[in-house]
C-alpha cells in the first residue's frame, strides 16, 4: 500500500547537506530548520544584490528581510520552473527597486552602444596568496566596497551581479529586464569609473565584497522566523 511521504525530520548536518529543492519542500511543510538553512545559503547573494541598489548596508538588510518574508509566505506561488535561488533573487531585486523608486524620482539612463570592453579594467583570477597579501585582504575589501558603493545604482547592481556573482551579461539582462547592450554599457561605465582608483591595487577578491555571514547571518534568520510567525506562518522545529 502506498503511503504519503512525511516531512523529513533531519539533523543539523543533514539539513546543511540537503539539496535546495529538498529544503524548499521542507520549508513548504513548515520546517524552521529548512527555512534557516535556505537563509544561510542565500544571504550572501541576496545582500550583494540588495546592496547593488540600496544606498547603505542597513537599507540592504531591510530589503533582504522583506524579500525573505515575501518568498516564504508565498511558497505556493513558486512553481519550480527555475531554481528557488533565482526566484528569490528576482524578488529581492523587485523589492529593492520599489524602495528606490519611492525614495527618489525615476531617472532615465541612455543606452549608448559601446564595444564590449571587458579588458578596460583587468580582474586577475584567483591565485595562491602570499602572507602579506592575505593580511591586506581586509583593507582591500574595504577599498573595493567604498569604490563600488560610489557607483550609481544603475551601474552598481550589474557590476556586482557580474563580478561578485559570476552572472553573464545575458543572465543579468534577463533578470533586470534590460537589453544586453544596456548591461554592457553600464558595465563599461562602471569599470571606467573604478579604473584609476583600483587598477594598481586590486588583486582579485570581488567575491569578498559586501560579505554577510556570522552573527549578521544568524540575526537575519531570527528576524525572518519571527516575522513569519507574526504573520501566522506556523513553523515546526
Amino acid at each position: 500500500m502506498t503511503t504519503r511521504s512525511q516531512p523529513r525530520q533531519a539533523g543539523h548536518g543533514a539539513v546543511m547537506n540537503a539539496p535546495e529543492a529538498e529544503l524548499v519542500r521542507d520549508a513548504r511543510s513548515g520546517s524552521e530548520a529548512a527555512v534557516r538553512e535556505l537563509i544561510r545559503r542565500l544571504n550572501p547573494r541576496l545582500f550583494r544584490v540588495a546592496r547593488g541598489i540600496a544606498q547603505s548596508d542597513a537599507e540592504a538588510e531591510e530589503v533582504v528581510q522583506e524579500a525573505y518574508l515575501a518568498a516564504f509566505t508565498r511558497l505556493d506561488q513558486f512553481s519550480g520552473a527555475s531554481a528557488f535561488s533565482t526566484w528569490i533573487t528576482r524578488i529581492a531585486i523587485n523589492v529593492a527597486l520599489m524602495r528606490a523608486r519611492r525614495a527618489q524620482p525615476h531617472q532615465e539612463y541612455d543606452t549608448v552602444t559601446e564595444p564590449d570592453t571587458s579588458q578596460v579594467l583587468a580582474f586577475p583570477g584567483r591565485r595562491p596568496e602570499m602572507p602579506d597579501v592575505a593580511l591586506a585582504r581586509t583593507e582591500i575589501r574595504d577599498l573595493l566596497e567604498r569604490a563600488v558603493s560610489g557607483l550609481p545604482p544603475d551601474m552598481r547592481l550589474p557590476f556586482l551581479l557580474h563580478h561578485s556573482e559570476g552572472m553573464s551579461i545575458e543572465e543579468i539582462a534577463r533578470d533586470l529586464s534590460l537589453n544586453p547592450i544596456t548591461v554592457k554599457t553600464r558595465l563599461f561605465r562602471a569599470r571606467r569609473r573604478l579604473r584609476q582608483s583600483l587598477e594598481q591595487q586590486v588583486q582579485g577578491g570581488f567575491d569578498a565584497i559586501f560579505p554577510f555571514d556570522g552573527a549578521r547571518c544568524r540575526d537575519m534568520a531570527d528576524r525572518v522566523v519571527t516575522g513569519l510567525q507574526a504573520r501566522g506562518h506556523v513553523l515546526r522545529r
